[in-house]
């Protein structure tokens, strides 16, 4: 493990990639975990030393106790201890199932995912996998602008969705393997969210690319968003931006087509 850098190599530190430097970040994340985990286990006092010795279930019980409190930095290291101690007990599994919940309310969403994903490929069969999925698509989720945002009225529409796909496909194959999960119904909301905005992000890169003149691009968004997120009330947005793009083209028959679907689909239209 390399922790020390000579000066020479630490000067072209900054010249290192993108996917390099965010491992990186992941490795220095999980040192400075594995530093908390000593500091609170030998600040333990006798009695907590004891724990070590009475076995997992204490280890356990003591990272559930700090986790009902609210205290996540302690429940995180009680679970890590019981994870790096007794790896083949029971408990160990659902200690990993609570890290993920850790982090995720510890407002950690990367290192929740990498959680989640970690113990679904290790555990593919586990009947907890459908939490897995659900904590990634939260991690994912952001459901209201943030402070700034709302402050100078950003319109969410015009930015790309960025994590807004990973949350709708996290939640879409939740439904999709486990459509009886106590999570589904959760997930089956929010993903009309992000559905309805993943389609207005597809409407207003149509927008663009017609008022730029590319009109063929223009049908393939607004045909991306028709094909993939039905249902959308954004789809009425989006046939109409075909309609107006076929007529610019002189595809005149496409474009009558296009007025049929949405007179047939949105007869206020």
């Amino acid at each position: 493990m390399l922790i020390f850098y000579e000066n020479k190599k630490y000067l072209h530190y900054h010249y290192l990639n993108k996917p390099t430097l965010l491992f990186m970040i992941k490795i220095h994340k999980k040192i400075s975990i594995i530093c908390l985990i000593f500091i609170v286990l030998s600040s333990c006092t006798n009695s907590d030393n004891d724990i070590l010795d009475e076995g997992g279930e204490a280890l356990y019980q003591r990272g559930i106790e700090s986790m009902a409190d609210g205290n996540y930095p302690t429940a995180l290291a009680y679970f890590q201890a019981l994870e790096a101690n007794y790896p083949f007990s029971n408990l160990t599994r659902q200690a990993q199932l609570d890290i993920i919940y850790v982090y995720y309310k510890s407002s950690q969403p990367e290192l929740a995912i990498d959680a989640a994903e970690e113990f679904e490929r290790e555990n593919p069969t586990h009947p907890r996998v459908d939490y897995c999925l659900y904590i990634i698509g939260l991690s994912y989720f952001d459901e209201s602008p943030n402070f700034l945002e709302r402050w100078f009225s950003v319109d969410l529409d015009i930015r790309p969705p960025k994590n807004t796909l990973q949350a709708f496909q996290s939640f879409q194959e939740l439904l999709r393997r486990f459509p009886n999960s106590q999570y589904a119904p959760d997930a089956r909301e929010r993903m009309i969210f992000l559905r309805n905005r993943l389609a207005a992000y597809e409407n207003h890169v149509a927008e663009y690319y017609i008022r730029r003149g590319a009109y063929l691009a223009a049908i393939n968004r607004a045909k991306y968003a028709l094909e993939h997120y039905s249902g959308s009330p954004e789809l009425e947005i989006s046939l109409t931006l075909m309609i107006n793009a076929y007529e610019m083209i002189g595809m005149n028959n496409l474009a009558s087509d296009a007025r049929r679907i949405l007179d047939e689909n949105f007869p206020s239209q």
